[in-house]
């Protein structure tokens, strides 16, 4: 279903990552007039297109849904990989370790030991949701989120995990640090971690 939003947006409901990230792939390799910004999202797809018309966004809109959902167990061929090391040193490593009947040794192993897959950015710039976390490290957010966090934290919370891209406030439970940037203003694009971006962490020591 394609509803308005706003004036001058359309959101696409895809019904799964998976569609989601097939459309704003499409939608970015075949960009229609007009459109200004894809915004992805666990189910849905913004398509902000101010200088678009709307008598001719809307059917191919519709053609490109169909074809995302189409295939859209097929997963995304070419998506780009990533490795992200870290320095699995986090203040809450520990912590998260009593949590899931783990050794830290254990949850570093579990948390390096599949591939993720970025779902969707939010939260702040650059931050990405990254699905496919180990079940095993689904740990509750803290009950009191720190006021900051530093730029490269890597950290888990719920069924998800993400690099913070710059110092912010937030609650998930650190379990280290990356070297990697994963946010610059001065890149293009400038977040790194784009959704379906697929990305698996690696262990290294402290330089």
């Amino acid at each position: 279903m394609i509803r308005r939003a706003g004036e001058h947006a359309l959101l696409v409901e895809t019904g799964s990552l998976d569609v989601s990230h097939r459309l704003d792939a499409l939608l970015r390799a075949h960009r229609p007039p007009g459109v200004a910004e894809i915004v992805p999202g666990p189910e849905t797809v913004l398509v902000s297109a101010p200088g678009a018309d709307p008598s001719r966004l809307l059917p191919e809109l519709t053609r490109l849904l169909g074809t995302a959902a189409a295939h859209g167990g097929q997963g995304l061929p070419g998506a780009p990989a990533v490795t992200v090391p870290v320095v699995y040193d986090g203040a809450d490593l520990r912590e998260v370790a009593d949590l899931t009947g783990l050794s830290p040794t254990e949850v570093v192993e579990r948390h390096t030991g599949r591939e993720l897959v970025v779902g969707w950015l939010g939260f702040a710039p650059g931050f990405a949701y990254l699905t496919g976390l180990d079940p095993a490290l689904h740990v509750p957010r803290l009950a009191t989120p720190r006021t900051s966090v530093p730029a490269g934290s890597v950290a888990v919370a719920g069924p998800y995990s993400a690099v913070y891209p710059s110092a912010s406030p937030g609650g998930w439970r650190l379990l280290g640090r990356s070297p990697m940037t994963v946010w610059d203003v001065a890149a293009d694009p400038p977040a790194l971690l784009t959704p379906g971006t697929r990305v698996r962490f690696e262990a290294v020591t402290a330089s």
